[in-house]
C-alpha cells in the first residue's frame, strides 16, 4: 500500500471511529436492571399518571392536631414523604385487600383529599399555586402509629411508621377540568360501617394552595409530585378483617378491606 493509500485507510479509520464514540455518547445509558413506574390511572381517559414523589403535610386540620399534642394555632406547617411505590391503586367499585405490615401492632387510617401535579416551580406563590395542579384523588394514608411515637419519642426520624409497602392507597386521579378544586366538602372515613371520620375539607389549616406554595420553598416541585393533603380527627387503629370505606364529596369512594 503506498504512503496515499495509506493515509486515505487512517483517516477513514479514525472518521469511523469518531462515529462510533459518537453514537455511543448519544445512546442511553444501559442499567442491569429495570425499575417499575409507579403510576395512578387518571378518571375517563386509557392515561395513566406517573407518579414522582408522594409529599404528606401533618396534623393539618385543628382538631387532629390536637388530638395529636400539638396546637394548631402555633405550629407552622411541616411534611414528610412517602416512596412512590408506596401508591397501592383502589379502583371505583372494588374492595381491595391491604395487607396488614410487618412490626406494628397499632396500624391506623387516615383519610385524605391528594393533589396531582402537572407543574412545578420554586417559591410559588399561593395565588398561582393550583395552576401547578392537574387533578385530585380520594387517598389513605395509612400509619404504624406505635413505630410513629416510639421513634419520635426517641427523637428519631419516624420515616419507618409511615414510608413502607402499598403505605398509599389512592383512587384515580380525576382532573381538574372534570372536578375543579376542592376547597370543602365532606370527607369521611367508616369501619366495618362505623363512622370513624367526619369532617369539611374547609376544615384544614392549611389550603391546598398553601401548601404547594411552603413545599415550593423546601423542595422544586416537579411534575408528577402528589401531596396528601392532611387527615381530619377520628383516625384509628384497623386488624385484618376490617373493611374501610372513604368518601370525599365530589370523587368517587374507596374500599379498602385490611387482610
Amino acid at each position: 500500500m503506498d504512503r496515499r493509500h495509506a493515509l486515505g485507510a487512517a483517516i477513514s479509520g479514525l472518521a469511523g471511529l469518531a462515529a462510533t464514540s459518537a453514537a455511543r455518547a448519544d445512546a442511553a445509558p444501559a442499567a442491569p436492571f429495570t425499575v417499575p413506574q409507579a403510576f395512578i390511572p387518571i378518571a375517563g381517559s386509557t392515561e395513566v399518571f406517573p407518579v414522582r414523589r408522594i409529599y404528606c403535610i401533618g396534623r393539618n386540620y385543628a382538631a387532629h392536631a390536637r388530638a395529636m399534642g400539638s396546637d394548631p394555632t402555633r405550629e407552622p406547617p411541616f411534611f414528610f414523604q412517602k416512596p412512590s411505590d408506596a401508591v397501592q391503586y383502589v379502583a371505583p367499585g372494588s374492595v381491595v385487600e391491604h395487607a396488614y405490615p410487618t412490626l406494628t401492632k397499632n396500624y391506623h387510617h387516615e383519610l385524605e383529599l391528594v393533589a396531582a401535579l402537572h407543574q412545578g416551580g420554586r417559591d410559588v406563590p399561593v395565588e398561582r399555586a393550583l395552576d401547578l395542579v392537574y387533578g385530585y384523588a380520594i387517598g389513605l394514608d395509612m400509619t404504624r402509629r406505635d413505630l410513629q411515637r416510639f421513634m419520635g419519642e426517641q427523637k428519631k426520624p419516624w420515616e419507618i411508621g409511615k414510608s413502607f409497602d402499598h403505605a398509599a392507597p389512592i383512587g384515580p386521579i380525576h382532573r381538574v377540568a372534570q372536578v375543579g378544586h376542592f376547597k370543602s366538602g365532606a370527607i369521611r372515613l367508616k369501619v366495618n360501617g362505623e363512622l370513624r371520620q367526619d369532617a369539611d375539607l374547609k376544615e384544614m389549616i392549611w389550603s391546598v394552595a398553601e401548601q404547594i406554595s411552603e413545599l415550593s420553598r423546601a423542595f422544586e416541585l416537579k411534575p408528577g409530585d402528589i401531596i396528601y393533603s392532611g387527615t381530619p380527627d377520628g383516625v384509628g387503629p384497623v386488624v385484618p378483617g376490617d373493611v374501610m370505606h372513604g368518601e370525599i364529596e365530589g370523587l368517587p369512594s374507596m374500599t379498602v378491606k385490611v387482610v
